[in-house]
Parts: C-alpha cells; sequence; structure tokens
C-alpha cells in the first residue's frame, strides 16, 4: 500500500501554527510576533485562565463575533494553562525583545529632542544592538527604525515556534483565528516541522501530481503513528474540474472575497488567494479548480484576509513568482511582505509604485493604495493595473477614494480601465483592534475609534470609477462568504452601513450607464480577444 499512487484530498485544510495561534504576518514577522505575543497573546491566555466560561461563551455569542474571546471549552483549561506556560518559557527572549522595543521608544520620545542622536544608542536595551536607527524626519519627529533581514537572524525570530496542522474540511466554521490556539485534537494531523520545510512543497504537489504514501512519509520526515494519520488525509484519484485550463480567449474567475484569477492561454494570474478547501460545497470555486501553474500571484496588502497563509502554503511548488508591494524598511507596524513569504519558501518579489511586470501579451502595473490602514504609515500596500486579453484592469482592492486625483494620475500614466474590482468595507474596524499591540504609547480611546481600517464609500468609490473612467466596476464580497468566517468573523444584515452603501454606489453607476456587480461566492468573465 505505500507504493500505491496517491494524491491529497481536496478537502484538505491546512493550518499553519505559531506557538499554536494561527499564523499572520503580524503574529509570525518577529518585530510584530513579539509585541502580539507579549501584549495580546500572553494577556489573553491569562485572562481566559482567570474566566474560562466566560471566554467560551463570548466565543459563541454572535453580538461578540470577532472579539477576542477564547473559544476552548473549560475541560481543556488544563492543556491551555501548559501552552502558557510553554510561551513564557521557550519565547523568554522574544518577550524580552518585546520589552526591549517597549523600553527603545520611551526612550526615543522622552530624549530625542531634535539634538544629535548619537548618545542615544548606547542608551538602547541590549536586545536591540545593532538591530534599529534612530532617525528624526524633516519636521523633528523621532522614530525608530529596524533592520528587519537582521531581525529574523536575531533570537526574537524562532522557528520552533512554527508548526503545521492538517485536517479534513467539514464545513463548520472553525475558530476565529485572533484568539483561539489550535490546541491537538484526534482527527487532526500534526507537523512540527517550519513552514519552509522542503516536505510541504512535495506534499502540496501532490493535489496534482500523484505521490505515494512511502515518498510523503520519508519527505516530511514522519513516524509510525503521524504516517497512518497522513494515509487518511490520501486519495486514488484526484477531482481536478477539467475546466481548470484556459484553451482560448481570455477569462477572470471570482473566487470570494478578494480574490481573482486571470487566465489567458499564456498566463495566469490570481489575486489575494483566499480559497474554499470544502469541495463538496457548490456555487465556489475550489482547490480543485485551480490551474496547474500559476504564473503570478499579486498581494495587495498584510491584512490577514489578504495575506492568507493557509492558502499561501498549499500554492507552494506551483506558483512562479509572488509579487508583493516594496515595505518602508523599518516601521514597526510595516513588515516586509517579502521576507514573510520568503519564511515559507515561497518565491517573492517587491515592486514599488509604478513598476511593471511584463509578460506574454500584458503587463502587470503597481499602482498607490490610499487609506485602509488607520492612517499609520504603511508602505507595504498596492493596488493593481493589469494588461490582459486586450482588456486593462484594475484591481482596488480595499483602496480608498479620499483623493479622487491619485486616480486621474494613474489614469493619465496607465490609460482608461476596462473593468475595475474594488472593496467597500467603508466602517472598518478601529485602529486598535488590529494594532493595539504595536502602539507603545496608548492613545486615547475615541482618538483610537476615530481612525478605522476603512476602504471607500459610495461617493468615493464613484469617484474612482469616474477618474478612471472604468466601464465596469464590482465591488467583492467583504466577509460574506459562509466558508471564511474564521478569518473574517463579520456579520451584516439589511440595515448594515456597508451594504446600504453598496446600493447607493449601485443606483449611482446605474445612472451613470457603468455596469456594476456586487459579488459574492462565484462569477466568471470570459472574453475573447485578437
Amino acid at each position: 500500500m505505500s507504493d500505491e499512487r496517491l494524491f491529497l484530498r481536496p478537502n484538505t485544510i491546512i493550518e499553519p501554527l505559531v506557538d499554536r495561534f494561527y499564523a499572520s504576518m503580524y503574529a509570525t514577522a518577529p518585530v510584530t510576533a513579539s509585541l502580539t505575543l507579549a501584549s495580546r497573546l500572553v494577556p489573553m491566555l491569562d485572562s481566559y485562565l482567570q474566566a474560562p466560561e466566560w471566554h467560551f461563551s463570548g466565543s459563541r455569542d454572535p453580538k461578540f463575533r470577532g472579539g477576542f474571546f477564547v473559544g476552548i471549552d473549560e475541560k481543556r483549561k488544563d492543556e491551555v494553562a501548559a501552552l502558557l506556560a510553554t510561551i513564557r518559557r521557550d519565547r523568554a527572549d522574544m518577550l524580552r525583545f518585546a520589552e526591549a522595543i517597549v523600553a527603545a521608544e520611551k526612550l526615543v520620545r522622552e530624549e530625542a529632542t531634535g539634538y544629535d542622536l548619537t548618545p542615544l544608542y548606547p542608551k538602547l536595551p541590549a536586545e536591540l544592538s545593532g538591530l534599529v536607527e534612530i532617525t528624526y524626519d524633516t519636521n523633528n519627529a523621532p522614530s525608530l527604525h529596524f533592520q528587519e533581514p537582521l531581525v529574523y537572524r536575531s533570537k526574537a525570530y524562532a522557528e520552533d515556534r512554527q508548526s503545521v496542522q492538517l485536517s479534513v474540511e467539514t464545513g463548520i466554521e472553525r475558530p476565529f483565528v485572533m484568539s483561539t490556539p489550535r490546541l491537538p485534537s484526534p482527527d487532526v494531523l500534526e507537523l512540527h516541522i517550519p513552514f519552509r520545510h522542503p516536505g510541504l512543497a512535495e506534499l502540496f504537489r501532490s493535489r496534482i501530481r500523484p505521490t505515494t504514501l512511502a515518498a510523503l512519509r520519508e519527505a516530511l520526515e514522519l513516524g509510525d503513528a503521524e504516517a497512518a494519520q497522513l494515509a487518511g488525509l490520501l486519495v486514488p484519484e484526484p477531482t481536478l474540474a477539467g475546466d481548470r485550463h484556459i484553451a482560448g480567449g481570455a477569462r477572470i474567475r471570482y473566487w470570494g472575497h478578494a480574490c481573482l484569477l486571470m487566465q489567458t492561454p499564456e498566463v495566469a494570474i490570481m489575486t489575494d488567494p483566499f480559497i474554499s478547501a470544502d469541495t463538496d460545497a457548490t456555487g465556489r470555486y475550489t482547490y480543485n479548480d485551480l490551474p496547474d501553474h500559476i504564473d503570478y500571484v499579486i498581494i495587495t496588502h498584510g491584512h490577514s484576509d489578504h495575506l492568507v497563509p493557509e492558502t499561501l502554503l498549499q500554492l507552494r511548488g506551483r506558483v512562479g513568482t509572488f509579487v508583493v508591494p516594496k515595505t518602508s524598511r523599518g516601521n514597526l507596524c510595516d513588515p516586509s511582505l517579502a521576507l514573510y513569504l520568503r519564511r515559507y519558501g515561497l518565491p517573492a518579489v517587491e515592486v514599488d509604485d509604478f513598476d511593471e511586470i511584463e509578460f506574454p501579451g500584458g503587463k502587470i502595473v503597481a499602482t498607490p493604495f490610499l487609506g485602509e490602514h488607520a492612517d499609520l504609515d504603511i508602505r507595504a500596500k498596492s493596488t493593481y493595473w493589469i494588461s490582459l486579453g486586450g482588456k486593462s484592469i484594475y484591481v482596488g482592492a480595499d483602496s480608498s477614494g479620499v483623493d479622487p486625483m491619485l486616480y486621474r494620475y494613474v489614469r493619465e500614466h496607465l490609460g482608461r480601465v476596462d473593468i475595475a474590482f474594488l472593496g467597500m468595507e467603508c466602517d472598518g474596524a478601529p485602529l486598535n483592534w488590529q494594532y493595539q499591540p504595536f502602539l507603545t504609547k496608548p492613545l486615547p480611546k475615541k482618538m483610537a475609534e476615530s481612525r478605522k481600517m476603512s476602504g471607500s464609500d459610495a461617493e468615493q468609490a464613484s469617484a474612482i470609477v469616474t477618474e478612471l473612467g472604468a466601464e465596469e466596476v464590482y465591488i467583492y464580497a467583504m466577509g460574506e462568504e459562509s466558508w471564511l468566517g474564521h478569518i473574517m468573523a463579520t456579520s451584516y444584515n439589511e440595515d448594515s452601513y456597508q451594504l446600504k452603501q453598496i446600493a447607493k454606489f449601485e443606483t449611482w453607476c446605474s445612472n451613470k450607464g457603468v455596469k456594476s456587480g456586487h459579488l459574492l461566492d462565484q462569477h466568471e468573465w470570459h472574453w475573447t480577444h485578437p
């Protein structure tokens, strides 16, 4: 049986973890991960241990969806206590690094007063020695900048935090990833290996290429019990869709949330991959519908609903290049997407605004991204203008129309847009929901709540479409798909401000003769070209 030709089950779920928490970029990249661990995860586990039933009931209450409640039954309290003790013991270097960041930022705030910064370096905590630069901007405001590639080589980055859980999609919503650690379970295969482990690429390639249990066991360095569990995740035949490739013309497929697949016979380009593993479901594209090779995966920004580690890890071995926006090089809250992806074993390249990547029959151009990051100085965000199949396609993600003139410049530089895709989460979460761990000087509550992670409302979206001259525009679903609640944790109803703004925008489009739609689950556009 170990030599039988087998494929990975199409409905396999992969969750990459760090210290048993979902491995989002902010929980993995070492600067933000240290602060997340010290300022959010450890206090949250402490809080759970003081009131486990309160946390568990809160995690199941629709009113608190997306809140920081640990969704673990009180019966497993001892396991959570053991996890917390392990983190405090094994991640002492990371916790000290977080303390050092807080102390260094306090030092800079208090003693960088516009004069020479040289005397401050000897006062920096030892954990930051050689890893930071202190600077002023032209307004004399001081800040601390991290040498992020070096921090990845320091004690603040520990690969032994990393593991992978494999299981079968049940159709039941998983616990919210930002709050609930993944404890061991009899029906879950635990792989205590780093994300870059070559065996994972072999495993995920077996979705499309047959392998054997013996080969995978050797590649993943499995023991007898682990190999027996892996056998349950393998099947004798794949269930790949016959139309996953395209023979002629061009098409765009919408896969849910902000995920698009653009194809011609010569090229396949995917944006912000977020793919359903529920291959029994209808009305959506799943891993069965992926082409065998994707030339480019382009990422718009680092939020966990656009940079989705469980999907990205499954694309290992079948993507030519991951294209990501360039970071600011050192801002605390702006980790490098390229460095993060390379730690997953993924080939990533950075692009700056108006950098171009050419391919047969077209090109990808990075374009500016405004807003959606609570007014923080985050540079690792990009929209994209794509020429493919004789059409120009604008991937606007969650970019805001707060300054319409930007889009006029984009049009003047690149030309009129045929089809635009936008996000309209126009009443997003406040600053502290995502970024609280990185605010070493707390902000007043009212101030933090005024700064939201919001995209365009109807007026701003209308301005974007007007300035780009788009003939068609589509709004992607904003967490409305049923299968992504573990990441999005959003709840809308007919009275939701966001949905009313989308309806208002669609009315504006109708009045202006612009074709529009509010996407959900699955859609396809197909056209011919010379």
